[in-house]
């Protein structure tokens, strides 16, 4: 049952299963996932925290149970890091798709330090790359838009 628990959870609900690109899979739904909660700051942060600390205390434990570092199949990491994306952008194509992308971009270059969190044992491991990448796309978002308007 604790193993069916962590799978649930650390996979976001099977999504990381997804055949191809389980990590962009996810990146989207937690796109339209933090779009559903624009309008609800409380809530937003609230979904946030709630995703962000279960997914330090649940991702590392499935490492075990698959046998590998930083499984792909784990994918809370990428909706904690989309939702700090997000967090405080317009609710604009434009925005959200160049923010999704930036996003993605910045997980996959391990900018440091992403790359020094990425190589730590565990949840920290897992999460705190996508979270870096987060706050770096989130932070390039808010200066493009500054200097835009």
């Amino acid at each position: 049952m604790k193993n069916t628990l962590v799978k649930i959870v650390s996979t976001f609900f099977g999504i990381g299963y997804a055949p191809i690109a389980p990590g962009s899979v996810a990146s989207v739904v937690a796109g339209i996932l933090s779009v559903s909660l624009f309008g609800n700051m409380y809530l937003y942060v609230f979904v946030f925290l709630v995703v962000t600390i279960v997914g330090f205390l649940i991702s590392g434990k499935m490492e075990p149970i698959v046998k590998e570092k930083d499984p792909s199949c784990v994918v809370i990491d990428e909706v904690s890091g989309v939702m700090i994306t997000f967090f405080m952008l317009p609710k604009t194509w434009p925005v959200l798709i160049t923010a999704f992308f930036l996003f993605r971009a910045f997980d996959m270059f391990k900018i440091y330090p992403a790359n020094y969190f990425e190589k730590k044992p565990g949840g920290v491991g897992i999460m705190m790359d996508d979270i870096v990448a987060g706050i770096y796309a989130n932070f390039v978002m808010q200066i493009s838009l500054l200097i835009l308007r």
